[in-house]
């Protein structure tokens, strides 16, 4: 078994949970026991200047200049330790599934949970390889534990291999990245790169410059409560209030059944009753203009209500939470071209597309550091049908050392 895997199936057995509508970076303070367990692994292995952020859980090491190349730019490597809000990883159970057949896969024969080669079209793409998956009751961690593991395994190379020729490296795991908050207390002075790469990507060979546009909005909607007997002409329904903001707005601009560069409204949550309800939206689109005109959609459909029930029925609470950093990476486009000429050099074919969620690579583009995406190998993330390869994973660490490779006394 290799580094990567080794390092992989130690992991996910971490739980890493982050938590929603927090208010402390780390959101969990568990997060801390793998940010420890890599600060140790990275003091063994040799690697230097590791800088463990006790407070808000960030970890950052340099693995120095291979002799000759000390000129070079500062690369970066980053990934996340925190996994998904969404479903639970306390208790992963991962196993290795050798040589896939085709077929479906049972995760767990007593409770009946099935992945269903049918429901996941994507799997007859990986006969003959090797998946780690999960027992069904919980998330993998493959987001973004798959990257932590190769860069991991990236840095002993670069340590234990002096033949092979590289610039400095720095390389950072953050907190949070799961609820928004993975960079906000970033060090990028500290981390002191010319240039990074997140390894947060999914399936071999996916690489990302292009990012939504995005914020988060929380809708509050106060009604009045009035028995049902006697509600004529009184009563006031959240909850259906709630429910005519939905049907304002476009119909098709909905997860559901957008793909590419398309954008949406997405109703992530929803809780209340008749006299008050709180609903959450994120709101995405890869174009600024189409972005700030989603946001004054939103804002009309408060004011429409507001003039049909009354001013302070409905109100919206808006934040920005990150811009599409092909504004900052199109300077920097050979990041991309060396990323995907790697790819290229070790049998990998690129897929360069748009990601359809969130890096830390967003906001960092935005810090000063730009930072595109690269895969991981994982797929299905953020629930229990999620699943790695493992000959994919392997293939990143190789990809990561080749870049790296490509950036010794690179001038650009």
């Amino acid at each position: 078994m290799t580094k990567t895997i080794e390092n992989f199936l130690r992991y996910v057995t971490v739980d890493t949970q982050s938590q929603e509508n927090s208010d402390t970076i780390p959101s969990t303070m568990k997060q801390h026991d793998l940010a420890g367990l890599l600060v140790e692994e990275l003091k063994a292995m040799g690697a230097c200047d590791i800088t463990y952020d006790r407070k808000h859980c960030y970890v950052y090491a340099t693995i120095p200049a291979s002799c000759g190349c000390e000129k070079g730019p500062v690369l970066g490597f980053i990934a996340h330790m925190d996994t998904s809000p969404a479903v639970t990883g306390a208790g992963v159970s991962p196993r290795i599934v050798e040589r896939y057949d085709g077929g479906d896969i049972v995760l767990n024969e007593k409770e009946g949970i099935v992945m269903r080669a049918a429901d996941f079209p994507e799997l007859s793409g990986y006969q003959g390889q090797d998946l780690i998956v999960t027992d069904g009751t919980t998330l993998l961690g493959a987001d973004d534990k798959a990257g932590v593991a190769e860069i991991m395994a990236m840095a002993d190379y670069l340590l234990h291999n002096p033949q092979c020729r590289h610039g400095k490296i720095r390389i950072a795991f953050t907190p949070d990245e799961e609820v928004g908050d993975g960079a906000e207390y970033f060090d990028v002075k500290l981390f002191g790169a010319d240039f990074a790469y997140t390894v947060d990507g999914g399936a071999l060979g996916e690489l990302e410059y292009e990012s939504f546009n995005a914020a988060g909005a929380v809708l509050h909607v106060y009604g009045r409560s009035v028995h049902p007997g006697s509600a004529k002409g009184k009563m006031k329904n959240a909850i259906l209030i709630a429910q005519e903001f939905q049907s304002l707005l476009p119909v098709f601009e909905n997860p559901m059944y957008t793909e590419k560069y398309e954008g949406f409204f997405h109703l992530d949550s929803i809780s209340g009753n008749v006299e008050e309800v709180t609903a959450d939206y994120i709101i995405r689109d890869h174009d600024r203009a189409l972005f700030e005109q989603k946001k004054e959609t939103f804002l009309r459909c408060r004011d429409f209500l507001n003039q049909k029930y009354g001013q302070g029925t409905v109100k919206v609470d808006m934040r920005d939470s990150y811009y599409n950093m092909s504004e900052v990476l199109k300077d920097h486009m050979h990041l991309v071209e060396n990323a995907a000429s790697a790819m290229e050099e070790l049998g990998i074919e690129p897929k360069i597309s748009p990601i359809r969620g969130g890096t830390d690579g967003a906001r960092l583009s935005f810090m000063g550091l730009p930072c595109p995406n690269l895969c991981t190998g994982g797929e299905n993330f953020h629930g229990k049908y999620e699943y790695a390869c493992v000959q994919s994973m392997e293939a990143v660490t190789k990809l990561l050392i080749r870049i790296a490779e490509k950036y010794a006394g690179y001038e650009g």
